[in-house]
């Protein structure tokens, strides 16, 4: 069964919002819309939980248990313990706590690996460990096609890297990186493994479990939800490193790595992204057992929707020789986040999308060190253009119709 976009769509308020209407939305890779399941369940917690929670009074122990739920139903749709499972206040934040964790484990002459393919939040916070004595590995993109190649990581990697970070897509190339095999590289060579999946989970979630990294992190405000970022740290490596929230605390695996009180409403309402997907799994006839298998369907039926949609995008851009697309130009390939260098500035082209009816930017989008690589300015920046699985048909003429006439 297809994606049925007329469902799809009626689960997100915005698109029956007066306000917005004649506008379509292509900056989701900067946040996405939120669906009513998640709307519904922060509404209900400001009205009836806002207390402090896990006490014994009613209202007290509700909202606890919905902040368990949350983590424990999307825990599951992504195949990891429950207490492998942490909210923070966003992903770059998350990063910089597990960075500071890794200050304590990892030794003066040791390496760690980053990319310059990587939105700022998985690159910045681990360079910073080289003022401590551990060696910063770069793996670098290829300059032309922004691609990640694993044969290059192999050559950097020996007994002294102890950690790997990388995408699972970048922000602007967008190309779908293949975490399993990078990740075997880097475990056949002593490593662990961190990935920011912050571009990639709106377009389905993960099963972390299969794909094998130790840590991997993604935004709840980019995948229909409030904004949180959520994290998986693996046990194994979870109890090798040292706690960085309070001390008694430390035991506790979720709280670990989040120094800070969570923002209750908003992980109690994260359950919603859980009750979404569960939702869509329902109308289109997916399995009715295993979380796990459940979350993979939704994951499917997502990523064929945005695929059909991409391609025809793709070769428009493909076939222009006024403007530069980064990344492939392969829908399967790839995410729906389309980085596009113009000969000028790209945000004035934005402007002028607007006043079409199209929602884009234009920026350098905290990639800035992809962008040098790739040849580009990031003061001029690209333009990006980026939807999901709840995008219409319909939009993406318009959307075509529009870079046809500003480009």
């Amino acid at each position: 069964m297809p994606l049925d976009i007329d469902f799809v769509r009626s689960q997100f308020p915005a698109f029956s919002e007066p306000s917005l209407q004649g506008q379509a939305f292509f900056e989701n890779a900067g946040g996405s819309y939120i669906c009513q399941p998640v709307i519904d369940r922060l509404t209900r917690f400001y009205s009836q939980r806002k207390v402090q929670p896990y006490a014994p009074y009613e209202a007290s122990a509700l909202g606890g248990a919905e902040m368990d739920e949350a983590r424990l139903r999307l825990a599951a749709m992504m195949g990891v313990e429950t207490d492998e499972l942490s909210f923070g206040p966003s992903t770059s934040q998350n990063v910089y706590v597990l960075a500071q964790a890794f200050r304590k484990f990892v030794n003066p002459g040791e390496a760690v690996i980053v990319t310059n393919q990587d939105h700022e939040a998985n690159t910045g916070p681990w360079r910073r460990l080289a003022d401590e004595g551990i060696e910063i590995r770069e793996w670098m993109i290829d300059p032309q096609t922004g691609h990640l190649d694993p044969t290059d990581l192999e050559k950097l990697l020996d007994d002294k890297v102890r950690l790997v970070c990388f995408p699972h897509c970048s922000n602007v190339v967008g190309e779908i990186n293949p975490v399993t095999e990078i990740t075997a590289l880097a475990h056949a060579a002593g490593a662990f493994v961190c990935v920011d999946g912050v571009s990639y989970a709106p377009h389905g979630l993960p099963n972390v479990g299969e794909l094998g990294p130790d840590i991997y992190l993604f935004s709840a405000y980019k995948t229909y939800g409030p904004h949180q970022g959520l994290m998986v740290v693996r046990k194994a490596l979870a109890d090798l490193l040292p706690n960085q929230a309070h001390y008694f605390n430390g035991g506790v695996g979720y709280k670990r790595f989040t120094p800070a009180g969570p923002d209750h409403a908003q992980v109690a309402a994260c359950a919603g992204m859980a009750d979404y997907i569960e939702m869509l799994c329902d109308h289109h006839g997916g399995p009715s057992q295993d979380d796990t298998a459940r979350a993979a369907f939704v994951h499917d039926l997502m990523r064929a929707q945005e695929v059909k949609l991409l391609q025809p995008l793709l070769d428009m851009l493909r076939e222009r020789n006024d403007v530069r697309l980064i990344g492939p130009d392969k829908a399967e390939l790839r995410a729906p986040t389309v980085a596009i260098q113009l000969n000028r500035p790209a945000e004035p082209v934005a402007a002028k999308l607007a006043e079409l009816g199209i929602m884009a930017g234009g920026g350098d989008f905290y990639a800035v060190r992809a962008l040098k690589a790739l040849g580009a300015d990031p003061d001029a920046g690209v333009l990006r253009v980026s939807f999901t699985h709840y995008t219409s048909e319909d939009e993406m003429k318009a959307l075509i119709a529009a870079l046809e006439d500003v480009l």
